[in-house]
């Protein structure tokens, strides 16, 4: 098997420049790992843009494949719990960092990366949950578990409503009762926002705060930010006494100007989401949800399916601002 080939897509510098390709690979060119794995869809996520470009502060070193997410079957396995023919999937750690992740047809990893496939879960539907739909659940899970935001307290916000994780975060939250709110940027956006769940938007660039106040009049039950920067700060102003606010994104900024005043006066709690480093008991917990209790009915719509020779194409959209939805990988197209 070592002498098999396989597609990869492939990030090279050049010099000060990054290039991007679809070249051979052989099994043998497999990190070492516990489990090798044949990939059959991955999923297009900001920090696999980022790492397309040569950002090291994502990847270190190059040549690399990308692709955080990726699904499908064992083919060999050194663990006595993950058999060979096992449908599995991987998120989080380092995979598509600084190991080759899943925009190659093979991948190889330690086993305590990988997650079982749920029953009632196909391993495409895995990958269009993807880290984004695990970040999103994670966010819902502290929002209720954490914060205990009830949906009968008040309206939730949801920014970066088009994106990944606040497109899934609506959904998800809809399913359960919550009235949702999502801002965006994207007004024209307002009809898809709506079928996906949620009650109403609210315009991004009215929202935010350029007062400086440290405390405005508050709306949100709860919060679950996308974006960060000065997005992030407007939310926590204007939650309700009580209310909690997560965070998982810095796309509009990995700054944000906050006072004690939301904290101390209206007892608002501020909850980090990390995707990467999940243990394994929450990660199964929270898989198990979206494949069963927190399935989202729609999960199919909105959904970009495409192959390798189309990445390119995908990754500038998510650069320049004109991606929306998710968009998985089909490594056998």
């Amino acid at each position: 098997m070592n002498d098999a080939k396989f597609k990869a897509f492939f990030v090279e510098q050049d010099g000060e420049n990054f290039k991007r390709s679809i070249i051979s690979k052989q099994i043998s060119d497999l990190p070492e790992g516990d489990i090798t794995i044949n990939v059959k869809y991955s999923s297009l996520n900001y920090k696999d843009a980022l790492s397309s470009i040569g950002n090291k502060g994502v990847t270190r070193n190059y040549p690399h494949t990308p692709g955080i997410d990726a699904a499908g079957i064992v083919v060999e396995s050194n663990d006595n719990n993950i058999k060979e023919g096992d449908k599995v999937l991987v998120t989080g750690y380092d995979l598509g960092m600084n190991t080759d992740g899943g925009f190659e047809e093979y991948i190889r990893v330690p086993s305590k990366w990988v997650v079982k496939l749920p029953e009632n879960l196909s391993l495409k539907e895995s990958m269009i949950y993807g880290t984004a739909g695990f970040t999103a659940a994670i966010s819902v899970y502290k929002l209720m578990k954490l914060g205990r935001v009830k949906p009968e307290d008040g309206e939730i916000l949801v920014t970066g409503a088009t994106g990944g994780v606040g497109s899934t975060a609506i959904k998800i939250l809809s399913k359960l009762g919550y009235d949702v709110i999502g801002a965006t940027g994207k007004k024209e956006e307002k009809n898809m926002i709506v079928n996906m769940g949620a009650k109403d938007i609210i315009n991004r660039h009215e929202f935010e705060d350029e007062s400086g106040k440290p405390i405005l009049k508050s709306r949100w039950a709860g919060v679950i930010d996308t974006t960060g920067g000065n997005i992030l700060s407007t939310a926590i102003k204007t939650t309700n006494y009580g209310g909690s606010v997560t965070t998982c994104g810095n796309v509009a900024g990995h700054k944000f100007d906050a006072s004690v005043y939301p904290f101390i006066l209206r007892g608002v709690s501020l909850l980090g989401v990390d995707s990467v480093n999940v243990d394994n008991e929450l990660r199964n917990i929270l898989w198990s949800l979206l494949s069963n209790d927190w399935k989202i009915d729609t999960l199919h719509d909105n959904i970009n399916e495409i192959g390798l020779s189309n990445l390119n194409d995908e990754i500038h959209k998510m650069l320049n601002g004109s991606h929306k939805g998710r968009t998985i990988v089909n490594l056998e197209i």
